[in-house]
Parts: structure tokens; sequence; C-alpha cells
């Protein structure tokens, strides 16, 4: 999406000490210059031209250059961030390489003698026309990631870059800011972001905290009136508080905060080697997420239980072709070795038509590929590609503990089926002479309600249970944690959501199957009470908020917290389980 870069002197009245508050979406606190991105409409020089030719030349060298941006960003991704931002940047690429957008620029510029520039404006205009009359709240949060994607192109045509370079030590202000765009400006300086929509727990905050980049979402429309260009500010990512022009006091108070963050540091830093047990001796089982050799090694040094969600669609992206058994088998045997006899699960392909796709597994556009062709269903519509990763999957099981998750059920037939697919593949491969465990446990992601209602239905064919709230919130609350239009409406805290969550927990306790929350909140230390309230004792999380977890876990009575169970369930809004939260929060460190 085009902006400014123009950074005019601050006015006088953004002098003042102004305080503002929004959500803090992914903690630290940053001082700096404000920079205030404003989203401008495409400015256009030349309407139109003469030689054809040598404007659609123009327009293949700025689109091919928009595209090498986007591969060279990609190239610096390593690890964790490899796959989080990695999904959006494949999906700038196919939106640079859409046969419909090439077709209807040649045609404007051939037909109508438009500038490339204006012809962009004018497909970007009838592409948002198209988007605003769309019911469909996710397909609506695209045309942001198509308008980033036209800015790129457009910013190229003008012969400059689409982000000035000298924004080290400055303070992002801007309405939005796509999760593919974290990456960049971190690389230009930027230490800091604040936004006028967003939520919590959309892709854009997930990736900031993986990026140790503070970010606060949802500060207003009126943010970008109320903070100038070179405006000094103070922000906290984890309270949401801004501050505007600080005062001598506030400045004091900054550095004071930093001091105090530097020593919780280091005393996270020897929780390493600690149990995590609760005051009264109540062992959590805490493990990672992980998907690069990077996290699991993070996870084994942080002393987590065991990785409880392994990802395996890094394998499947950015590729020629698809990984065979023997690649798959090495990375899967790498992963368990890495963990030294610790448990590993490893999810099978979570991969969808919003991702990308993989030469061997087309996958066709959907209206609403959250709710399509993925997880357990792209597993049974494409057999090969599953029973390919199943076998890798069980070669690895005589290396270490290694159990099988599977995403996306919603019913006990596909359990069944899964069961007899794994069995038939256990004695092919015996019958190959390949060694596999006796028993691989095999759970169920639990992210689809129908899956969470009729949970009495199945639960005797599984093994064990994990809990997706990423997914299992927006589908109870059918609200898209990536629309900034409704990203009040998106919360883990709708007293529906936390009846659900509690009905999972019990029935998994009723039968004796172990049952873990995988999703973010599962690393958000704010909401360890309140889970641990629910009868929940096993967390898997990102590596990076394992310790402070821990810390919760270790100053928390499991005992206290689940006599007030009942009045957390009885909460009839957000509001009250808010409430309830800040009453048993605990802060002390250990």
């Amino acid at each position: 999406m085009p902006h400014s870069a123009h950074r005019p002197t601050p006015t006088l009245h953004t002098q003042m000490n102004v305080r503002l508050q929004g959500h803090g979406a992914a903690r630290g606190t940053a001082l700096g210059r404000a920079w205030v991105r404003q989203m401008n409409i495409i400015e256009i020089q030349d309407k139109y031209i003469t030689d054809t030719n040598a404007e659609l030349h123009s327009l293949y060298q700025a689109m091919s250059a928009a595209r090498q941006e986007i591969q060279v960003l990609r190239e610096r991704m390593h690890g964790t961030l490899s796959h989080e931002v990695g999904e959006f940047l494949d999906l700038y690429t196919l939106l640079i390489d859409d046969p419909e957008l090439l077709r209807s620029l040649n045609e404007l510029i051939l037909t109508h003698n438009y500038s490339a520039e204006y012809a962009l404006k004018i497909q970007r205009d009838r592409l948002t026309t198209e988007f605003e009359a769309m019911e469909d709240h996710y397909l609506k949060s695209r045309m942001d990631d198509l308008n980033h994607v036209l800015g790129r192109i457009h910013a190229f045509l003008k012969k400059h870059s689409p982000e000035p370079k000298d924004a080290a030590g400055e303070i992002l202000i801007c309405n939005n800011i796509a999760p593919s765009e974290l990456a960049q400006v971190q690389a230009q300086g930027i230490i800091g972001i604040v936004i006028a929509a967003g939520n919590t727990l959309s892709h854009s905050a997930i990736l900031a905290h993986s990026l140790h980049l503070p970010l606060i979402v949802g500060a207003g429309e009126l943010l970008l009136q109320k903070i100038t260009n070179g405006d000094m500010l103070i922000i906290d990512g984890n309270s949401g508080e801004i501050i505007v022009n600080p005062s001598p006091q506030d400045l004091r108070h900054y550095h004071s905060r930093l001091r105090e963050r530097a020593k919780e540091q280091r005393e996270l830093e020897q929780l390493r080697s600690k149990h995590s047990r609760t005051r009264d001796n109540v062992d959590i089982v805490v493990q990672a997420n992980a998907e690069s050799p990077d996290d699991v090694s993070q996870a084994y040094a942080l002393g987590a239980a065991g990785v409880g969600l392994y990802r395996t669609e890094f394998l499947f992206l950015q590729r020629n072709k698809l990984p065979d058994e023997e690649e798959q088998f090495q990375t899967y045997r790498d992963t368990v070795l890495r963990m030294n006899g610790r448990p590993v699960t490893i999810r099978t392909l979570d991969l969808g038509a919003d991702k990308t796709d993989c030469t061997g597994l087309t996958l066709s556009n959907e209206e609403n590929p959250a709710m399509g062709l993925r997880g357990i269903r792209l597993s049974m519509a494409h057999p090969a590609v599953a029973n390919t990763q199943l076998r890798a999957i069980l070669r690895t099981s005589t290396y270490g503990h290694v159990r099988i998750l599977v995403p996306m059920i919603s019913c006990r037939e596909e359990i069944i089926l899964l069961r007899k697919q794994i069995k038939a593949l256990s004695i092919q491969l015996r019958t190959e002479g390949h060694d596999i465990a006796e028993q691989v446990p095999l759970g169920a992601m639990i992210e689809v309600p129908a899956a969470a209602i009729a949970l009495n239905s199945f639960i005797k064919e599984i093994d064990f249970l994990s809990i997706g709230t990423n997914d299992l919130v927006q589908y109870l609350l059918a609200a898209d944690r990536n629309n900034a239009a409704i990203s009040e409406i998106y919360s883990p805290l709708h007293p529906g959501v936390l009846a659900v969550l509690a009905q999972i927990i019990v029935t998994a306790h009723t039968h004796a199957t172990p049952v873990a929350i995988c999703g973010e909140i599962a690393g958000d230390a704010h909401y360890v009470p309140m889970l641990l309230a629910l009868g929940l004792t096993e967390f898997s999380l990102h590596p990076a908020t394992l310790l402070e977890v821990r810390r919760v876990i270790r100053n928390s009575d499991l005992g206290t917290l689940k006599t007030s169970v009942t009045t957390l369930l009885r909460a009839r809004d957000r509001k009250s389980i808010e409430e309830w939260m800040a009453a048993h929060a605990n802060t002390t460190p250990t």
C-alpha cells in the first residue's frame, strides 16, 4: 500500500504531553520518535502515454523488482519466522503473478493508452469495489494484502523504495500493518509499532511477538491525528500505553522500568532448570511449539518437557516438488534426537488454499479457506501425500517418544479411517523391514466446534487431545481474528469460549485422556491462571514465552484457583472475566 515518506517538522500542538491508550499486543517498551505513515491514494503524474510497449516494459520491470524484493526478504527469514512471515510473503508473490491482474493491466495500457501508474489505480479501484461488496469477512481482509502488493509495484514504477531507509530508532504509527511488513520495517530500524486497528491475537500481533517488536493495537481511528511525525514517544507493549512527548518524570520512569525488566529477565533465566510446579506441588507439563531445528534446540535448552506441537508445513512451502518420505523421515528423526528422549508430537500437514500451493499438491482457491480443505480433510483428499508423511513419522517412532497429532478433526469417522490407514501403513513398513514402535499415540486437535461438542462420541478412539484455540475461538465467535473491523469480537474471554474450553477439559479428564492447549493463549502469562483454574495441566507454547509461563505456574496455587472456577464460569460478560483474571493474576518473581 503506498505511503507517504514525507516527514514534516512537528507542529506546536503535538509538543504537549499526551497519554493515549491501546491494547498491548507484543510485549516490550520503546522510546523513539514517531514516524506517522499516512495511507495515500496512488498519485498519478501522467494518465496517458504514446509508447505502450515501453510502458509495458516499465510495468514488468516494476513487478519483477517487487517480486525480487519479496524474495530477498523471504530468504532472510529463519526458523519459525521462515514459516510464519513466509506464508504472507508467498501470498504476495502469488498476487504479483496473478494472470488476471496482469491481463487487466495489459488491456488498460494497450487498449486505452493508460500509463502503468494509472492502470494500477484503475485496477485497484475496481478490485476495492468488488471486495467491499463481498459478505465474507475473510475475503474482505485480503484487500489489504492486494493493496500492499499494488503499492510495492507502484513504488518501483516511481523509482523509489516502498519504505524510507532512515527509520532507525523510530516508532511506526499507522492505521494497520500486514504481517509480512513487520520483518521489513524492523530490518529498517523500527523499534516499535502502534496501529489504530488490529487485534491482540491477530497474525501481525503473533509475528511481532516472535520478532520481539513492541506492538500496540486498537489505538483508535484518531491515532494518526493525535501524533505527528517527529513526536517523541514512549510505548508499552505490555499495558498498551502511549506517551506522546514524555515529561522528564516519564523518561525517568521509563528508564527505571527498563532496569526492572532487565532484572526480571535475569530472574527468568534462572528458571531454565526449574520444574513447572505449582505452589501446592502439582506438576504442570510445559512443552514447546516448534517447526525448525532452531526452535527445537531452544525448547530443549529452556527445559521444555517436550515438543507439544511440531508443525510440518514448512517442509512443503517454497518448493519445486513435494518432500519425499526420506527427506521427511530425516527431518522428523533429527527433531526427535534433538529432544533427547523427551516426547515429540508431530502434527500432520495443515496447509490450505489460504497459504500456498506446491508442485504435486494443487489447492483450488476457496471462498473461505479457513473453513475449507485443510487438516485431516486435506489428508483424505490427497491420500498419497498423507501416506508418505505418515510412513515417515512411523519410521521415526523407534528413535524416541513420538506422537501423531491430526488437525481439523470434526467427527468419529475421520478418526476411524485414520486408525485403519495407520494400521495398514504399519503392516506395510514392517513387511519392508522397517522397525516402528508397537504403539504410536494418536491425538486430535480440537478446533472445530462440532468436535468439541461431540467429543464424547469419539474420545475413546484417541490417545490425547490438543486444543487449537486460535481457530476454535474464531469458529465459535464467527469472527476472523485478522479482520480489524471485528477485532473486538474475537476474544478468548467470551463466556461461551470458556464454557467450551471447560467442557473439553472435563470430558478429557473424565476419560483419563491427556489434554493440552497449543494456541497462542497457552503462551500468554495473562491467561495461565484462568487455564489452570479450568483444570488444564498441559501447555504447549512458543519457546520465547516458556520461562515466563513457568514463573506464573510456580507462583500459582492450583487448589485456590480451582475453588474459584465456579465464579469464573458464571461470568456473564468479558468484563467480569477480566475482573476475575485481574484478581487472580500473579506477578511476583520466584
